[in-house]
Formats: structure tokens, C-alpha cells, sequence
């Protein structure tokens, strides 16, 4: 495949400069300028050095000696392999050649490519919907983009294995794209002992000078299996074969700074300009995949059964208007937790917030404290006394009293840390742990963390988003969402395709071997339309319902949106840019729909104030000229010097 035609297409659909394209596309050492191609000492023997024997030489030079033994072992060895078998090879080597014994040469450093092959194992029979997909993306020998949708623990995973070995046994390369980090292991892991290939990895916690060797392991078609997060998109494959896509729908899949592009949309055309078939999979597809799938652009591959013997697990409310609550924690959730721990079962505590608290509140005035910089609360972090803002990083001591009235000051609402330190005191016998961004920010403690959670020793887990999805807990019996009532009035459209992802996902994690699941679900809103829909018939239902609503409204994937965002330090120059591009936008074309300017929710953001422009138009070619007009107008004005600004093409987060 041509990368600079895929960079070209990237660079234009997401409105982006091409160089600043191409700078993301290349490794960091790269761009430092170090080279494709590096050279390296080599010492080898000489016909005369092959003939020499050493006996002579180890009385008059024993270190010499020493050196042309090791070489007459080995013949050749590049300065690497000398600095391990003889670290003071340097200092003797010349001698050997002024006898002519030696001679050393540059040749070119050949990176080693760390691939191992081992005995890989047999896994599962395929069920006849796993082997149905399988067989169909198989026999599709060009470009087609096929939908996964399979319900949590239905072994889409067993299929990517098959579609992997398939396209290795025809000698073409495969990427894996998951949306975290903390995915990468448990695949890794089922890749080595089902294929018996070690992957190689593409992502953020590899170091820069892992990357270029990825890369450049990748370009030479030396890297079979390549795992990674988005970035890994625009790896320079000249023999790519498949292109997996692991939980589709998550929004980690699209950049949210600078270039703004979709490495979920951007697998697509990467798959259609090299003509091979790409997979999107998803217990929970995105509403803009099931649309694709009606519209028979995507072919639909369904896995309806859980692999095994599992069974999906029950689902149940907690009205806490009507159940008593401490710390966030019910009571009916407390009984229901002691009788899955007196079962010997695990437990994933749910809960969407990190730190102790969200607000910082006084009794008597209700003072809440904000973070100076931004329009938004303090977190509390109690164990670090500190009270932390999640936007731009403030940090200031923890406070008693409120600076306003003198009263006290209490923590409200509920984070990891609290549910922690609450359930701490009720099972104080059992292992909590606690897996969030901020107990894992050491490296390899997320995969530590995962493997005492995998294992079952650890019996109660309390986390985010980061356990909803993709993990096997074999042991986990009882999932309970703590605080799902903050989705059910997003002001987003997405909210509620977000939420009922999010519950599904999460649900997932119970009941996936023999052991029954059951989830609780705690909420003040026992009566919201959302719940009934979602229980009674489940994902599809709720999608098909949110994409009903879509169409009256005239929402994606009915329409197509962009949204242009500008910040300044000073709010007058913000208001006046995205005035001055709404009259650009007005004139260049009638048919689109400018919403705003309005301010974004949160307006002050690490000092900087925010305003936006939301650009929505039933034809996207219209659109994209639309913007390409005017970004070649605005471009030449004077007040882009005094703000900084953004387009975001298929935004995911409007506010």
C-alpha cells in the first residue's frame, strides 16, 4: 500500500495539515534524525589468524590471546556481541591487527527482532457461530468490513485467534488495534499460547527506541502480529493481511488533541486501500456501526451464546431513595456482597470517578471549592490530603474549614478511594484492591493489579473504566455499579448510547465460566424510562430505541458534524474569532447548520477561556469543502494570532 496516498486521505478528511500528518505517522526517533540504516564495528579473523595458533601469542600478549580465541570460536562478532564476551575487547584489539591476525570492518547493524516461536496450544472447539464467522471472513478474499457483534463472553477473541493463524499461514501481516493499554496483556498472553507467536507491541508505554525498532520491524515485513493502540494505525505494513479492531464502539479510538482523527474510521480505509478484509468487534457495536450494518455497507457477524456453559448474568435496581446508603455504599449491596464472598466469589465494584470525592462542600454556606483556573470542582484525595483538579492538574493542600463562614467542610459524592476506604471497614479479612489511573501509574502495576484480579486472590475490585471491558475474571460473580444515575441527563446526545455501553460492558465482566452472575445497579431513578428498555430487551433494544430518536432529530448518523474550538486567555478575542468564522462559514455555504457560538461547558479551563462553533450538514462532501474554504480564508486573519483554535471532524466529545 502507498502510506503517503493513506497519510494524503487522513490529512484531507480530518482537515489537517499533511506535514503535521506525516510528523504523528513517523516514530519519534525518526524525526530526532536517527538513521534507517545504522553501521557497526566488526572484528573478524584473517586467513593468517585462522591458520595462527594461539599458544605462542599467550606468553608475549595473554589478553590478545584471550580475544582471538573468542574470535576463532565465533569467526566474526559485531561490537554488541564483543561488549558482552569481552568488555575490554577494545583496548587489545588493535595489536591483533598490526599482526595482520584481525581485521575489523563497518557493516550494517541488523536490529534483532524479538519474535519468539513457541509450542502453541489447542484451544476450544469453535461453537457454529464463531465457526460462521470465521469461514465467512475467510472467503472473503478482498476488501470487506465485517461487524462482530458478539455479547459479553461469546469468545470473539477465539475468533480473532483463527482469523490470525489464517492470515499468518498465508504469509501476510496482522494488526490488532485494542483502545487501552491495559487490553494489551491478556491478548498478548492468548496469542502466545494459542499461536505461539510473541506480538509485537505499538503503544505508549513501549519507549521510543521500542517503537522505531517496531517500526522499522514492521516496514520490513519482519513483524508477523503487531499489537497496538491508535498510533499503530500508521505503522508502514507492505504486507498487511487482516486488520482487527477489538471493542469498536470505545471512544479511546479517537485522538482528542491535536490531529484529531479515528483510528477506528481510519482502519477502514486502511484495509480498502490494501484490499483485505477488517474486523470491528464489540459486545457493545457503536451506533454508527449498526447504522453501517442496516444499510448493508458492513456484513454483520453475530455471536449470540456465551462460549461454554456460561450464562449471562441477571440484572437488578437498588432504589436507594428506599435502601440506606453510607459512603455511597447500600445496605442490600453490603448483604448481597457478604453472601457471593461466604460463596467463594469475587466482586467488581463499579465506580466512574477517581479520588475520594468530586466536591469539597461547606456544611453551613454551601461553599463548594473550584480550582482557580478552571470552571470546574476540586477533586479530594484524602490519602494525599490534597485536593486536585482533573482538568489542569492543580494541586493545593486539603481544607478543614471554609474560607467564607469558618465552618466545616465535608467530602460529597463518591470516588474509588471512598468506596475503598468504606469497604475496607465491612470486609477488612478480604484483599481489596482498587485499579484506577491513579493506583497504576507506576510501570507494570496494571498488569500486576490484572493478574491478582484475574487470579481470584484478590476477592473484592474496585474500579473505572478501565475493568469494564475485555477483562476474563473467571472467578467474578458480583458486579455493582455505584454512581450509573450521572448518564441517565447527559447534556450530550451520546449519553444515553454511552451509558448503556458502559452497564452492558461492565456487566459482561460477571458469570463468564460456571458460576452465576448478577449485577446491582444502584440509582435514585428506579422509574427512568432507560431502565426498563435496557433490562427488557437488553443492548439492541436500547440502540434501536437512541437510533430512532437520532433520525427524528436529525443527529448522527443521520447527519454529519464538526466542531471548531477556540480558546484564549482573554474571552473577548475567543467570542470574537468564532464570530468572525461563523460569518466565513455563513458565506462560503448556505446549506450547513452553524450552532453557536456558544461557550463550552466548562468555559475557563487551565486559565484559558473556551468558546465552539458545532457545524452539522446532511452531506459531507459539502461539509469538508465547506471547511476547507474556510480554513484557507481564516488562516490569513489577524485574530488566529490571538487565539488557539481546532477542528474536530465525527467529533466524539461535543463539550
Amino acid at each position: 500500500m502507498n502510506d503517503m496516498k493513506f497519510i494524503s486521505f487522513a490529512s484531507n478528511y480530518y482537515q489537517y495539515p499533511i506535514g503535521k500528518v506525516i510528523s504523528a505517522a513517523l516514530p519519534v526517533q525518526l524525526k530526532k534524525g536517527f538513521p534507517l540504516i545504522s553501521y557497526i564495528d566488526q572484528l573478524s579473523l584473517t586467513n593468517h589468524g585462522k591458520a595462527c595458533s594461539t599458544s605462542n601469542l599467550k606468553k608475549s600478549a595473554p589478553k590478545q590471546a584471550e580475544l582471538l580465541e573468542i574470535l576463532k570460536i565465533k569467526v566474526r562478532l559485531n561490537e554488541k556481541d564483543l561488549n558482552n564476551l569481552s568488555p575490554n575487547w577494545r583496548r587489545y584489539y588493535k595489536g591483533l591487527i598490526e599482526k595482520k591476525l584481525v581485521k575489523k570492518d563497518r557493516v550494517i547493524n541488523n536490529y534483532r527482532v524479538n519474535q519468539k516461536y513457541i509450542r502453541p496450544s489447542s484451544g476450544p472447539d469453535l461453537n457454529s457461530e464463531q465457526a460462521n464467522a470465521v469461514n465467512t471472513i475467510i472467503n472473503e478474499k478482498k476488501f470487506k468490513t465485517f461487524l462482530i457483534d458478539g455479547v459479553t463472553g461469546s469468545g470473539k477473541t477465539e475468533v480473532y485467534l483463527h482469523l490470525i493463524k489464517n492470515t499468518l499461514k498465508n504469509d501476510k501481516q496482522c494488526l490488532i488495534l485494542v483502545p487501552e493499554i491495559g487490553l494489551t496483556s491478556q491478548f498478548i498472553n492468548r496469542i502466545i499460547k494459542r499461536i505461539g507467536l510473541i506480538p509485537h507491541q505499538f503503544h505508549s508505554s513501549c519507549t521510543e527506541n521500542e517503537k522505531f525498532i517496531t517500526w522499522k520491524a514492521i516496514r520490513d515485513s519482519k513483524a508477523e502480529i503487531v499489537l497496538g493502540t491508535r498510533s499503530a494505525i500508521f505503522s508502514p505494513f507492505k504486507n498487511l493481511g487482516i486488520i482487527i479492531v477489538d471493542e469498536e464502539n470505545d471512544v479511546s479510538y479517537k485522538q482528542q488533541e491535536g490531529f484529531r482523527y479515528s483510528a477506528r474510521d481510519l482502519a477502514i480505509i486502511k484495509a480498502k486501500h490494501c484490499n483485505i478484509p477488517v474486523i470491528l468487534g464489540s459486545a457493545t457495536p457503536s451506533i454508527e456501526s449498526i447504522n453501517q450494518c442496516k444499510k448493508n455497507i458492513y456484513t454483520k457477524l453475530q455471536l449470540t451464546e456465551r462460549a461454554g456453559e456460561a450464562k449471562l448474568p441477571s440484572m437488578h435496581l437498588i432504589d436507594i431513595n428506599k435502601n440506606k446508603t453510607k459512603d455511597g455504599i447500600s445496605d442490600l449491596l453490603l448483604k448481597t456482597m457478604n453472601e457471593h464472598l461466604k460463596k467463594n466469589g469475587q466482586i467488581l465494584v463499579f465506580v466512574n470517578r477517581r479520588g475520594y470525592a468530586p466536591t469539597l462542600i461547606c456544611k453551613s454556606c454551601n461553599h463548594i471549592e473550584k480550582c482557580k483556573r478552571c470552571d470546574s470542582r476540586m477533586t479530594v484525595y484524602q490519602s494525599k490530603n490534597s485536593l486536585i483538579c482533573h482538568h489542569c492538574g492543580s494541586k493545593e493542600k486539603l481544607k478543614t474549614s471554609c474560607h467564607v463562614c469558618g465552618s466545616e467542610y465535608i467530602a460529597l459524592g463518591q470516588g474509588t478511594q471512598r468506596i475503598e476506604s468504606a469497604l475496607n471497614k465491612h470486609f477488612s479479612s478480604e484483599w481489596i484492591m482498587r485499579i484506577d489511573s491513579d493506583s497504576t501509574k507506576l510501570k507494570d502495576s496494571l498488569d500486576k493489579a490484572l493478574e491478582a484480579a484475574k487470579s481470584g486472590t484478590a476477592k473484592i475490585l474496585i474500579g473505572t473504566q478501565m475493568l469494564s471491558k475485555g477483562h476474563h475474571f473467571s472467578s467474578l460473580t458480583l458486579v455493582a455499579i455505584i454512581n450509573a444515575d450521572q448518564g441517565l441527563f447527559s447534556n450530550d446526545f451520546r449519553g444515553s448510547e454511552r451509558l448503556a455501553q458502559s452497564i452492558t460492558q461492565v456487566a459482561g465482566r460477571a458469570g463468564r465460566e460456571n458460576k452465576k452472575g448478577q449485577v446491582l445497579i444502584q440509582t435514585e431513578y428506579p422509574d427512568h424510562p432507560f431502565w426498563e428498555t435496557l433490562f427488557k430487551g437488553g443492548y439492541k433494544n436500547a440502540i434501536r430505541l437512541i437510533l430512532e430518536e437520532r433520525k427524528q432529530t436529525g443527529w448522527p448518523p443521520y447527519s454529519y458534524i464538526a466542531l471548531l474550538r477556540t480558546e484564549s486567555h482573554q474571552k473577548k478575542f475567543t467570542w470574537e474569532f468564532l464570530k468572525k468564522s461563523k460569518l466565513i462559514l455563513s458565506s462560503n455555504n448556505s446549506t450547513i447548520d452553524i450552532l453557536g457560538p456558544v461557550s463550552a461547558p466548562m468555559e475557563k479551563k487551565a486559565g484559558k477561556y473556551r468558546g465552539q462553533l458545532l457545524l452539522q450538514s446532511n452531506n459531507r462532501k459539502i461539509l469538508n469543502h465547506c471547511i476547507s474554504s474556510f480554513i484557507q480564508e481564516i488562516e490569513s486573519k489577524k485574530i488566529t494570532r490571538r487565539v488557539k483554535w481546532s477542528l474536530d471532524i465525527d467529533p466524539i466529545e461535543l463539550f
